[in-house]
């Protein structure tokens, strides 16, 4: 790699004579036009070649895979086009990577001489992407161009395009995608479905807005906003003057947003070819702290219905645009079930990090297919589940360094887990300073590889959410209960065991059971004597599974009971064991959780079952008693 240094035009008491190859005839001492190449390193290195020696080795246009061996140079690895990359943060030094095992030659243009991409690119040019006279200079090296980040000089991009340098993608998407309210504007205009919105301009326009979206009401900046900064919440009317204070005034440019209360965040990657295919990856969930991108799980735990419906979406809004490569667009799950776009990056994202373990292509693979018209690549996943998480800097400085290589330690222990680190030479306080990556069987175990990492890296451990509630409905049946909770414990399955009554305490039932299910509670072990209400009650109330335990009692040694629950009505199904049997109860749970973790199903087989093929235990999957 080489790096060289893309200088500023020099005014005219240090211009070079006319004779310099940057100028043109009939200059001399007047400003170039074009910025000066100067290597880095010693006075007393020598001068860098001719600009036109650099062009030649670099095709104008991009270079088409040979079919049958006629025409054109021959083709050594997968192209000869040299892709040039605006930006060299850490997507600039993952398409880096992915351009490395391709074979395909990467140039970037990033003012850091130090930039994550700097030690894994072809070559480095320092200067900088929002400069039109570096842009254009930096453009007869490369034949195609593309984007890292899109806060670029667009309307360079889009002179370049006219002179014919081929762009990816098109200077008109990177124009709308870095107006966050011409973008909105776009959007709407081709029926994509957004939160309301509307421009404000003074305070009276903003208070309008408060009168007609109501509060809480989100205030965005226009331009130059990313990881939460440019956004900020106001709370009622009185906050509205401090709120576009701290976003730089109307001047800066703002726009506001009617409250959006989703339920869940969730991305979808859509990659576009030249000719203007789509393929997307399936989509998933990302979580936020503090505005940024903290995890990313894979797939998304949502229904298939609302797959579909975000995958739609993402992909009629990229069709919309102009250009190839890869486009993450995020996405609101509403309480209804409608999916909102949020807004749209024109470049590889952060919610498809984990493309690189988890995926048959990954996202910054595809980016290059797409821009350099090569055939797209599989965006299916590989490994059933996947895990990303954000090193954010925990501190300043050396300080910060010290806690993120303590956490990099420990992911060194846990299978199936990936460390990527960005080497940015300065640590902040949440900063993006790095990523992992966890794959496995099931999201189970991926989440709980995650859990175990982040509670060891804490001096405040944190709470494991209990996966099964064991009720009963009296301090009477807890005996027999006991043994449901200790089955569950052998298995290290958390579990909560609590006392709800269906005739005593019917209102705490009814909150209790309803909200189970957010909780984060799997199943629902009930455990009743006498007329045994309390299972059919919580069946009638949720969609999870519900276990009946029939308990003995005085006066009909738990018979009544035992009928009371396998003789529901049609359409609430409650399964059940023998008469005080909670340790069946118990293991029933289990292999109701194990029917989407592989490895705790390998855990439930009886012994006569152990030494089988696996593809018998496939077929012993489904011989499960109870189905839900």
């Amino acid at each position: 790699m080489r790096a060289r240094l893309l200088s500023a035009p020099c005014p005219a008491s240090t211009a070079p004579s006319s004779s310099s190859p940057y100028l043109p005839s009939g200059s001399a001492g007047a400003r170039p036009r074009l910025a000066s190449w100067k290597p880095r390193g010693p006075a007393s290195a020598p001068p860098p070649p001719p600009l036109l020696s650099l062009r030649a080795r670099a095709s104008m246009q991009p270079a088409a895979l040979p079919h049958d061996g006629q025409g054109g140079p021959p083709v050594h690895g997968v192209t000869n086009t040299v892709v040039g990359v605006l930006g060299g943060g850490q997507l600039g030094k993952m398409l880096c990577q992915a351009s490395s095992q391709m074979g395909i030659r990467i140039v970037i243009l990033d003012p850091l001489p130090g930039c994550p991409a700097s030690s894994v690119s072809d070559e480095h040019v320092v200067g900088s992407f929002t400069d039109g006279d570096t842009v254009r200079e930096f453009a007869k090296r490369c034949g195609v161009l593309t984007v890292e980040i899109e806060h670029v000089d667009a309307a360079t991009l889009e002179r370049l395009e006219k002179q014919g340098v081929d762009c990816e993608p098109k200077a008109s998407t990177i124009m709308i995608i870095q107006d966050k309210y011409r973008q909105k504007r776009h959007f709407s205009k081709c029926g994509i479905p957004l939160p309301d919105f509307m421009e404000v301009d003074t305070l009276h326009s903003i208070e309008e807005a408060g009168e007609k979206f109501g509060y809480p009401l989100m205030v965005k900046s226009k331009r130059l906003a990313y990881d939460g900064r440019g956004n900020a919440v106001a709370k009622n009317k009185e906050e509205l003057s401090s709120v576009v204070a701290s976003l730089g005034g109307f001047e800066h440019g703002l726009y506001v947003e009617r409250w959006t209360p989703f339920v869940k965040e969730l991305s979808v990657i859509v990659a576009r070819s030249r000719d203007s295919s789509t393929v997307c990856y399936p989509v998933v969930e990302t979580i936020h702290k503090e505005n940024i991108c903290h995890v990313v799980e894979a797939p998304a735990e949502v229904p298939d219905k609302i797959k579909k419906l975000a995958t739609s979406v993402a992909e009629k809004a990229i069709k919309s645009l102009e250009g190839a490569g890869v486009f993450a667009v995020e996405l609101f799950l509403t309480e209804d079930n409608q999916i909102l776009l949020n807004e749209v990056a024109p470049r590889p994202h952060n919610s498809g990090h984990h493309t690189i373990e988890s995926c048959y292509t990954s996202q910054y693979e595809q980016h290059l297919r797409a821009i350099l018209g090569l055939p797209l690549g599989d965006p299916s996943m590989k490994a059933p589940a996947a895990i990303m998480y954000n090193i954010l800097g925990e501190d300043e400085g050396e300080a910060g360094f010290y806690l993120a290589h303590q956490l990099i330690r420990r992911v060194l222990d846990i299978p199936g887990a990936s460390v990527h680190w960005y080497a940015k030479p300065e640590m902040r306080k949440q900063r993006k300073m790095g990523h992992i990556t966890i794959v496995g069987s099931s999201k189970i175990s991926v989440k709980s590889c995650l859990d175990n990492l982040l509670q060891s890296n804490s001096s405040d451990p944190k709470e494991v959410s209990p996966r099964v509630a064991i009720i009963m409905g009296s301090q009477s049946d807890l005996p027999v209960m006991k043994d449901a909770e200790r089955v569950l414990k052998e298995f290290n399955i958390p579990c909560e065991q609590t006392i709800v009554s269906a005739h005593r305490t019917p209102e705490r039932m009814y909150d209790y059971v309803k909200s189970a299910k957010d909780r984060g509670f799997e199943v629902i072990i009930a455990g009743a004597g006498g007329a045994a209400h309390l299972p059919g009650m919580v069946a009638s109330l949720t969609s999870l599974p519900v276990i009946g335990v029939p308990i003995k009692t005085s006066t009909l040694s738990g018979f009544d009971s035992l009928l009371s629950i396998v003789q529901m009505p049609k359409g609430i199904p409650v399964a059940t064991v023998a008469i005080g049997n909670a340790e069946n109860a118990g293991l029933l749970a289990v292999r109701i959780l194990a029917a989407r973790d592989p490895e705790l199903w390998d855990r439930t087989l009886p012994p006569a079952l152990a030494h089988k093929e696996h593809s018998s235990l496939n077929t012993a999957n489904t011989c499960i008693g109870v189905h839900w």
